[in-house]
């Protein structure tokens, strides 16, 4: 599965990108994390503020941290509810 943290390389999108392993470890699905710093990338996904987090191509969330518990239904529903 393939997802996308949007945002510079700062504390809170570090935290997506690890937050988003350990909810796909967690939910025992393999996940490819790309990050992309690049800001004309953010607005392909209509993506204003950071973090943003993009999964199977459909933006989940920006501009705050979720729970590791929300990463591991929206990981969950991308793989089809495994």
């Amino acid at each position: 599965m393939h997802v996308k943290v949007l945002g510079p390389d700062c504390a809170r999108c570090k935290r997506l990108e690890e937050l988003t392993r350990e909810a796909a470890q967690e939910a025992g699905i393999p996940v490819e994390i790309e990050h992309l710093t690049d800001p004309t990338r953010f607005i392909d996904y209509s993506v204003i503020t950071t973090p943003g987090l993009v999964v199977e191509e459909q933006v989940k969330m920006s501009g705050r941290l979720p729970r590791r518990e929300e990463i591991v239904a929206w990981l969950k529903e991308a793989a089809g509810g495994q």
